[in-house]
């Protein structure tokens, strides 16, 4: 049985995979960027519903181990000479090193304590990075994959490479947690989450438990981050701030923090606002003030819709009214 389901997500994620592609030779290069990006946030949103939803702690300073992973692939290409794809493993990798070396610090924290701890880590992110000459200050360190191979053709475009790399390692790495998950060991991370208290009277060891999730967390917002840097071509203190945190658990919350099926409407919704935004701002004016803090303010509102109406996704509502 329990290969049976392997064997399904698996042929789910392959029939994904091969729509993406057939979607990816019949789109202009704009709406290749924005898959894209698409892909990155909903790979973002599954690091944090793979430690909120699933183990229970909450973090609101995800964009911290995101600028990890970033600075990691970064770093590794650029002194290092590895290729980009080992690179992105790099970032992985050393994310999730880094959540391991946090996790243990916070551990015995829980509820707001560990909110407020993962919380100045992100907004001491930016003071920290200009400490150091390596991690580049302010401009930040050039973070470039290069053209795509020959063998693909000429007409085959840096924004569809770009769209493959991002689709596949999102498709990729969702579908090990989905397999985690559903596993002995998602079921100790709902345990967790559920009643610590129960949990280690059954003989779990909570503390490592809940390290073990923090740091397979932090490695997948790792390699958003470095998605998210091969977007934009480097990665700075600016390209990572506070706000991206709060957008990602935004996007978490809407689509359902305890599934991980709408990642990927998480993601379009996260790459939609500033579009949506950017039309409000061009139909109705205003001033510049108003339009930088537009977008912030539709992501606070969304949370609020969210909570209020659907606090566990439009998945479990439309299943609670079918039922």
């Amino acid at each position: 049985m329990k290969n049976t389901s392997v064997r399904k997500r698996g042929l789910i994620f392959i029939a994904i995979g091969w729509a993406l592609l057939l979607i990816g030779d019949r789109v202009d290069e704009l709406a290749l960027s924005q898959g894209a990006l698409v892909a990155t946030y909903a790979l973002a949103i599954a690091s944090i519903i793979l430690l909120t939803g699933y183990s229970g702690q909450l973090s609101l300073g995800h964009s911290a181990l995101m600028a990890v992973g970033a600075y990691a692939a970064a770093l590794s290409t650029n002194n290092l000479g590895l290729s980009p794809a080992i690179a992105l493993v790099v970032a992985a990798f050393v994310a999730g090193i880094f959540g391991l070396i946090l996790g243990f610090g916070v551990a015995r924290l829980s509820g707001p304590y560990l909110a407020g701890t993962t919380l100045a880590l992100a907004v001491s992110l930016p003071t920290i990075a200009n400490q150091f000459e390596i991690l580049g200050g302010e401009q930040g360190v050039a973070f470039d994959i290069g053209l795509p191979p020959a063998r693909f053709g000429e007409e085959f475009s840096q924004y569809k490479w770009f769209f493959w790399i991002c689709a596949l390692a999102a498709l990729l790495m969702i579908w090990l947690i989905s397999n985690v998950l559903a596993s002995r060991y998602g079921r100790i991370f709902r345990a967790l989450r559920d009643n610590p208290v129960a949990a280690s009277l059954s003989g779990i060891n909570v503390g490592r438990l809940k390290v073990v999730a923090f740091s397979l967390s932090a490695g997948v917002a790792g390699l958003a981050g470095g998605l998210l840097v091969m977007l934009i071509s480097g990665v700075s203190p600016s390209a990572f701030p506070l706000s991206l945190s709060f957008s990602l658990l935004t996007g978490a919350v809407v689509t359902g923090v305890y599934n991980l099926k709408g990642v990927m409407l998480g993601g379009l919704i996260l790459v939609a606002i500033p579009e949506i935004a950017e039309s409000v701002v061009s139909r109705i004016g205003g001033s510049e003030g108003f339009t930088v803090a537009l977008p912030g303010f539709l992501v606070s509102a969304l949370l609020i819709l969210a909570v209020v109406f659907t606090p566990n996704g439009p998945g479990h509502l439309l299943h609670k009214k079918k039922h």
